[in-house]
Parts: C-alpha cells; sequence; structure tokens
C-alpha cells in the first residue's frame, strides 16, 4: 500500500482560538475526502514547543510544517511592497476591508509574496482591527500616548506609525512581548481584543482604547515544495477547505471579539471608545504618513486598497 501524504498544520495560539478551529476544518475537509490516503497532524501552538511566533514562516517554507499563518507584517521585511496593507486607518469597516482582501488587493499581495517566497498562498485570514492597550494610563487621544513604549509587529510602516502618535515603538516578537508586559518593563502593545485576551494581556494592562488603527490579514500558506509535489485532487480540495475556513473564521471573529470585551470588563480593565474629535487626532498624527504612501506605492497600488 502506498503510504500516507503526511500533512502538518500549525499556528501560534490555543486551540481554542478562532485560527486553530479554522485549521481543524481544513483538516477536517481533507482527512473526510481522501481518508486513509492523508495523514493530518496539528501543533496548535509552536510557543508551546519553545519556538518564537515568527518561526512559523520559516517552518512553513522549509517543509518542517506543511500549512500555517502569519500576519502579512511578519513578511514585510522581504516582500516591502506588502507595506502597503500596514498603513493605518485604510479601512473604515470590516466589509471594506474584507472587500479588498477578496478583491484586488488580497491578489496582488498573494502575488507578491508568492514571487518572493516558498509558499503557496490558499486564502486570508482575518486578523482585524488592531486596538491600543496599556498599564499606565487612559488613552483618549494621541496626546496620551506620548513617551510611551510600545510593541509593534515587525514592520516599518507600523513602527513609523506609532512614532508619528508620539510612542517609542519596538520591533519585538510576541514571545518576547508577553514576557515584557508580564514583568512590566514595556508600557503598551497594540493587537485585536482577542488576540489581547488571548495572551493573557489584560491582566497586566488596565486600559484599552478602541483606536482600530490598523487592520491587518493572515495568509494561510502552505510549503510550495510539498504542494506542488501533491495529487491535483488533493490541492484543490485544500485550496477549497480553505476559502471555506475563511469563511466560518470571519463569524467566529466576531463572537471572539464579543467575549474578549466581557473578559476585559470582568478583569476590571477600562475599555475606552474614543469620541470622534479624539479619534481624528490619531488620523491627523499619522497624515504624513498616508501622504507619503503614493510615492512609496505607486497610485496604481493606492487604488487597490479600495477596489473589490
Amino acid at each position: 500500500m502506498a503510504r500516507p501524504i503526511e500533512i502538518r498544520i500549525g499556528g501560534y495560539g490555543p486551540s481554542t482560538t478562532c485560527f486553530s478551529k479554522a485549521l481543524k476544518l481544513v483538516g477536517d475537509r481533507v482527512e473526510a475526502a481522501f481518508g486513509d490516503a492523508v495523514r493530518v497532524h496539528y501543533v496548535w501552538n509552536i510557543m508551546d514547543l519553545g519556538y518564537r511566533a515568527e518561526d512559523i514562516l520559516w517552518l512553513v517554507e522549509s517543509g518542517v510544517l506543511s500549512l500555517g499563518y502569519q500576519s502579512s507584517s511578519y513578511l514585510t521585511d522581504r516582500v516591502p511592497e506588502l507595506g502597503l496593507a500596514d498603513l493605518p486607518f485604510l479601512f473604515a469597516d470590516n466589509d471594506a476591508a474584507r472587500a479588498a482582501m477578496d478583491g484586488a488587493l488580497g491578489d496582488w499581495m498573494t502575488s507578491r509574496i508568492e514571487a518572493q517566497c516558498g509558499y503557496r498562498i490558499l486564502g486570508w485570514f482575518e486578523n482585524g482591527f488592531r486596538h491600543v492597550s496599556n498599564r499606565l494610563r487612559p488613552v483618549r487621544s494621541a496626546a496620551d500616548l506620548a513617551g510611551m513604549s510600545i510593541r509593534v509587529l515587525p514592520s516599518d510602516v507600523h513602527a513609523r506609525s506609532f512614532a508619528l502618535l508620539g510612542a517609542t515603538p519596538l520591533r519585538l516578537d510576541l514571545t518576547e512581548a508577553i514576557a515584557r508586559i508580564a514583568a512590566g518593563t514595556l508600557d503598551a502593545q497594540e493587537n485585536p481584543l482577542a488576540n489581547t485576551v488571548t495572551y493573557g494581556v489584560h491582566r497586566f494592562h488596565p486600559f484599552h482604547t478602541l483606536t482600530g488603527h490598523f487592520y491587518v490579514s493572515r495568509p494561510v500558506f502552505v510549503c510550495r515544495d510539498q504542494f506542488d509535489g501533491w495529487p491535483p485532487a488533493l490541492r484543490e480540495t485544500m485550496r477549497a477547505a480553505v476559502r471555506e475556513a475563511v469563511v466560518a473564521q470571519r463569524v467566529l471573529t466576531a463572537e471572539e471579539d464579543d467575549d474578549a470585551r466581557g473578559a476585559i470588563a470582568a478583569a476590571g480593565c477600562t475599555l475606552i471608545t474614543p469620541t470622534a474629535g479624539e479619534h481624528a487626532t490619531f488620523v491627523d498624527a499619522v497624515a504624513p504618513l498616508l501622504a507619503d504612501a503614493e510615492a512609496t506605492y505607486g497610485s496604481a497600488a493606492m487604488r487597490l486598497i479600495r477596489q473589490g
């Protein structure tokens, strides 16, 4: 008998997160279609094994894992054009962001990654809008961030955004950021509310501000060498399974956001919604970055942001 095809699926969060649940949907769909011809293994959280969150990139590209996900910001050093999607305040709401990622912007980002990395991009999970939490004081306007050290993703665009906001941005892997937050040596971080709760940050940060400054997507990527060597039927089933998982994950994100708000409140934290005028101070502070964007990325690339 032919040996089964080994498929190793990994992430960097507990099995209870929407990302892990979506990965399980992928594995279930493949196993249902191919039975004993495949064997699916899961590593829900590589950080539990001593890896950094960013290690998911080389683990998949090298074939140690077959499939994983990671925020696109982690790839901007290798694919600088992806900084376009890191720009602040690009989208008014989820509908606008999803239309862009399901359309021209997502296709453009996929083509750029596949041209420069050893992946096939099968879809885009939603990491969603990011908000600021901190240990020092309520943040209602950009001025309240002055002097705060804040962890940002490994993106020059993210770092420059928070420098313009008056904070001191530090590019740190998630593992290092969590350790510094617990030790009280890092003032602030920014994440979707669900991530903030998943990683226990709300136990150390009493102040949470709904800034919605970045919308970040997580490409679902597979080792190109493995994927291209699979039978055509398996490749197509995997693509279809990821498409279904993306739809399901978007539903789960809304549920996780509601649960996170409850957990933040239950921990005695303050959840701040800036007024329109207060929110405008954040947008105004990063205006120089947006003004430079067309020169950096080109007018054609900028149009992709608002194309469905």
